[in-house]
Formats: C-alpha cells, structure tokens, sequence
C-alpha cells in the first residue's frame, strides 16, 4: 500500500497530504526525532531486560544494545533471507516442489503445517515453507529450510557475508526444544537486527522477485497481533517477525520479541526492533510493552503534531 491508498481510506486524506506537505517544508525530513527517554519510562519499572533499536534514514536510536538477547523466533528471518539466496543462487523457482517425509513433522512443537497434514509425506511450493516459516512461525519448516541452506553455520555465514555483526547462530528449533537453555544461544543485539531489516529492504542483497516475495509474506503475519500491530493505526502498514519463548523453571520468560518495518505515511521507513529478556512480567505485559513502543515511535515520526505545531495525521 502506497501513501495514496492510506489518503484514499481516510476521510481527512486531504489533511493528510498538506499535513505531509507542511511537515516537508518544516524540515521534516532533516532529523527524526525519537523519544527514547520516554521509551526508558515505558520500561524502567519493569521486571525484564528490554533492548530498542529505531532505524529511520540515516538516524539510529538504541536503547540497551549492549545485551545479547534471544532471538527467538525472529531468527526465521535470517533463515528465510539465506534460503531465499540459495534458491536465487541455484535457479530454484517459489513454485518448485520440494518433498516433506513424515520424520520432519516433529510433534510437540509449534507447527501449524504438522496440524494440516500430521502424516507428512506431501508435497509443498519453496513459496509455502517460506510462508509457514516467516508468516505462521512454524518450528518444523524451519529447519527444514536450515537443512536446505546447508545447516545453521551457514545461515550464520551468510548473514555475516552482508556485514552484520552482533549476532551468533548455532541452535535450530529442534535442539531449543530439546534443551531451553539453548535459547540464549541463538542471540542478537536490537540494532544487529535493525540493521539486517534496513540492509534487505533498501540495498537489493536479494534479486527483485525474492524480494517481493518476502515483503508480502512479511506483511502477511499471523502471530503477535498483540505486539507491534497492537500499538499502530489500523491503517499503518508493518512487515514483522516476532519471536517468543517458554519459561524457565524459575518462571522467567527467556525471551518475547517483535522486529519489523513500519511505512510511514511520508514514504520513508522506520525499522523498529524490541527485545525483551528474562521476564518476570506476563505475557500481556511484556506484550504491552512492545505495543506502547510501537504507538510511540509510530506517533513521534508521523505525528499528532508537525513540527510547526499543526494537528495532522488523525486516527
């Protein structure tokens, strides 16, 4: 969805355009402005270690950067991005099909293709594992996209390859659900991540139908409703990966996650990423506190207000 089609199912469309008109001659594009110490507030009386990276043009925002935090979940992004290469690279098409035998339907993990067909032995689209992998989470199409692209050392390989740092990969979802504690093992600081989302939207590391592919099914997401999407207008538009953990035996959540894009109305893109660690709170809670964020980043960077003080942008 472009800005057009945003005017187009808002009744003040037309204060839409000239509010972005005047935040452009105001200086808007100049320098974000992102309130982190207001994020700090949302977060200081929490019972959770909480990382933040805002990306937007050429600004970076952090908050609590300097943990190593599970990723979860949003690992399947790097996983999807190292297939995607793969098949690019081998001339594999989205529709070609692949064989599922009935030993990779693992039960007793998440696995929405494992409810579908509990037998296995089908046949799938490259396209659907994908999709299952990256839009519905699912455990079991997972690694079979990390065997597909060579095992897990590889994934990390290739996601280094693109000049990211501050991540580490060596667990599939299998061996996490074998041993919890594995969990930390698959790790990253938010602007690692941040940055992994800005370099695969803006500088073309997959060939255009990849791509294209992957923004829709990233758009296209089930799990995490109450995370990011909870905190945005109904007409934003957000591509994400959210992640989320069982609990220690002490009761600590070990890790829930939401890492996306979000198209703002101007056109740019703010790549938001939220890491909550060692939990304490509930699930709604630790929820919460990626939804306040999401609104509040959302509202800063689109505004109840423009820089010259006018009211646009109204939900």
């Amino acid at each position: 969805m472009m800005y057009e089609d945003v005017c187009l199912k808002n009744r003040s469309g037309w204060n839409r355009f000239m509010g972005v008109v005047l935040w452009v001659l105001c200086g808007g594009f100049s320098s974000a402005q992102v309130p982190m110490e207001e994020i700090r507030r949302i977060i200081e009386d929490k019972h959770a270690s909480v990382g933040v990276a805002v990306l937007v043009g050429e600004q970076e925002f952090v908050l609590n950067d300097d943990v190593r935090y599970p990723l979860m979940s949003v690992f399947k992004f790097h996983v999807a991005l190292a297939a995607l290469d793969k098949m690019a690279e081998e001339h594999i098409a989205l529709d070609d099909l692949v064989f599922i035998e009935a030993e990779s339907m693992r039960e007793n993990t998440y696995s929405p293709l494992r409810q579908k067909y509990p037998a296995g032995r089908i046949r799938m689209a490259y396209r659907d594992m994908i999709e299952y992998t990256l839009a519905h989470s699912d455990n079991n199409t997972c690694d079979w996209l990390i065997d597909f692209v060579g095992g897990i050392g590889e994934v990390e390989r290739y996601v280094r390859s693109l000049g990211i740092g501050d991540f580490g990969l060596t667990q599939t979802e299998n061996s996490m659900h074998e041993d919890i504690s594995a969990c930390y093992d698959n790790w990253s600081t938010p602007l690692s991540t941040a940055r992994l989302l800005k370099k695969t939207y803006e500088t073309g590391v997959l060939p255009d139908w990849c791509f294209s592919f992957l923004e829709q099914v990233m758009r296209s997401a089930t799990t995490g409703m109450d995370k990011f999407r909870a905190g945005l207008p109904a007409h934003a538009i957000l591509g994400h990966k959210t992640g989320s953990s069982d609990r220690t035996a002490a009761g600590l959540k070990i890790g829930d996650n939401d890492a996306g894009v979000i198209w703002l109305p101007d056109g740019r893109k703010c790549y938001l990423v939220v890491f909550v660690k060692d939990s304490a709170e509930t699930d709604a809670v630790n929820a919460k506190i990626m939804a306040d964020i999401s609104r509040l980043v959302y509202e800063s960077l689109t505004g109840n207000s423009d820089p010259c003080g006018n009211q646009i942008f109204p939900d």
